[in-house]
């Protein structure tokens, strides 16, 4: 009876419906079926999760009015911050103008300035606001632009760096085979935090 009252309460509020996209906590996916008792989402990667109406404590719907993205760029800090922000207005309004993605925006891509100061990079943030789910269409096509924008302005990206420091008595007793195993070390821990990042980019 619990699940069948709090679907009530959902399906009045007109908290989600078929074909939205919705995050309840520790699942998230697209709405493909609603019963009396319980729903199905579809995750993006293929599972398909069956949950009680009566398990739902919080829930957020990505479908509805708007979504605003925001893109980090880390840029290395010769970089100048003015002209990178009249280079990303630009770009806004001639993306704006697109005929195939023009009509997706609500507001232009645009940049919010330096955001962050890391040893090895200034993060810069873009942002742009469209309709709920075309987000990630348009994302792939601003980055795409945006790095080649930037190759032909000469604007660098940053590359992560990793800096070991051994004391010297130290340093010195290494053999060449060590000097590598520690390098490696220090790559794979730059590797382990990009993948990291790409997995939740790929969990949305």
């Amino acid at each position: 009876m619990r699940d069948i009252f709090s679907g009530a309460f959902f399906l009045i509020d007109d908290a989600f419906r078929k074909g939205e996209y919705i995050d309840i906590g520790e699942v998230k996916g697209t709405v493909e079926k609603i019963s009396v008792r319980s729903f199905q989402l579809r995750h993006h990667l293929g599972a398909l999760h069956t949950i009680p109406f009566g398990e739902i404590k919080v829930l957020t719907n990505y479908s509805r009015d708007w979504v605003i993205m925001k893109l980090p760029l880390r840029v290395t800090y010769d970089t100048d911050v003015e002209k990178v922000r009249k280079l990303i207005k630009k770009l806004g309004q001639e993306l704006m103008e697109d005929p195939v993605i023009g009509e997706n925006f609500i507001q232009p891509l645009k940049s919010q300035g330096v955001i962050e100061m890391q040893d090895s990079a200034m993060i810069i943030r873009v942002k742009f606001m469209t309709k709920p789910g075309d987000q990630w269409l348009v994302r792939k096509r601003v980055y795409e632009e945006i790095r080649a924008l930037f190759a032909r302005e000469g604007v660098r990206f940053a590359h992560r760096e990793v800096t070991v420091r051994l004391a010297d008595e130290e340093a010195r007793d290494l053999t060449p085979a060590q000097r590598e195993a520690v390098s490696g070390a220090a790559r794979a821990v730059v590797e382990a935090e990009e993948a990291e990042g790409d997995r939740r980019g790929d969990d949305r």
